[in-house]
């Protein structure tokens, strides 16, 4: 990976954009990573991954709803639900 200054891209925006075609660029803003910068192939490279475990992910969740393994919510319980899908992602998220 290449790490080049937010200033770069502003200065000489072609060349950042030609490295990367070759590789991901990493942008860095006060010398830190902000952000990286691929080539639209690999943008929908990696777009075609996440499709791919999405469509996983439901198929899981189809085929445990066939066994039988759910769990059936009232409507009023429907916000603690959302509270408690809310909780864990951002526990998941402090992880990383």
């Amino acid at each position: 990976m290449h790490n080049v200054s937010t200033h770069d891209p502003k200065d000489r925006f072609g060349q950042p954009l030609d490295a990367a075609w070759r590789e991901p660029l990493v942008i860095e803003r006060h010398g830190r990573a902000d952000a990286v910068e691929v080539s639209k192939d690999e943008c929908a490279a990696l777009n075609d991954i996440k499709l791919q475990q999405l469509r996983a992910a439901v198929n899981l969740g189809l085929a445990e709803l066939e066994r039988g393994a759910c769990t059936d919510y009232e409507v009023e319980d429907l916000p603690r639900l959302a509270a408690r899908i809310k909780a864990t992602g951002r526990e998941r998220l402090a992880k990383k």
